[in-house]
């Protein structure tokens, strides 16, 4: 169903037959209607699984694409071969939202990625660099981006921000260098702008010798509460 709407539109009338079955939605929506989903069908005797698959259609069915399932274990379990026949089903835990929540999550970071990429492209382009000659490079650059991440990770968690590769202060000079590079290419500057207020934010709420990983304390305190 292409959303939460959808479900009930074609569910509602059959409702009372959903007794002892189990309801998968990888519909798309919100972590909240994904529990009143949970609600709705547990009222209803049926025990409810919601999902999220991350790829287009065509990549549906891929055994290397996920697909993102959150509800009770048992439940998952006992219909994982069912499931895998979408793509590799990934259970996140038993709270219904964490599918829908994860979807949400991944996607920001599927725009980002893609739109950074995108301006990349815009300024190498400006001198007569094909995207085709570009993309290799930064898909190699995206292994270390990731390792970058899987380090970072730890530092959220534990809230702690050693500035012992590159701390936000040197992030900030570099990044003058790329709005320098697009500006004078005639390149859109509105992500990287973006990206150094929020560098800014961080290094004026004390972040400026941590890592970069700090900039998650302004992004999870916007408003500086």
């Amino acid at each position: 169903m292409l959303d939460y709407a959808a479900l009930h539109a074609v569910l509602d009338r059959v409702a009372g037959s959903l007794a002892g079955k189990v309801l998968v939605n990888l519909g798309s929506g919100s972590p909240e209607q994904a529990h009143e989903a949970a609600a709705w069908a547990r009222a209803h005797g049926a025990d409810y699984l919601d999902g999220a698959i991350m790829t287009t259609p065509p990549g549906v069915g891929n055994p290397e694409m996920m697909v993102l399932y959150s509800g009770p274990r048992a439940v998952f379990d006992a219909h994982r071969s069912t499931l895998a026949v979408f793509g590799d089903p990934v259970h996140l835990g038993s709270d219904p939202g964490l599918a829908s929540l994860y979807d949400a999550a991944l996607l920001g970071l599927m725009w980002s990625t893609m739109t950074g990429w995108l301006h990349g492209t815009a300024v190498v382009g400006a001198e007569k660099t094909e995207a085709t000659a570009f993309t290799p490079v930064a898909v190699r650059w995206l292994g270390a981006v990731a390792g970058f991440l899987t380090t970072y990770a730890a530092q959220v968690d534990a809230g702690r921000y050693p500035g012992d590769d590159a701390t936000v202060d040197v992030q900030l000079a570099t990044i003058d260098h790329l709005i320098h590079a697009a500006a004078a290419r005639g390149v859109d500057n509105a992500l990287p702008e973006l990206l150094k207020a929020i560098m800014v934010r961080a290094t004026a709420a004390g972040h400026g010798s941590d890592s970069y990983a700090s900039v998650v304390e302004v992004l999870k305190n916007p408003a500086g509460r």
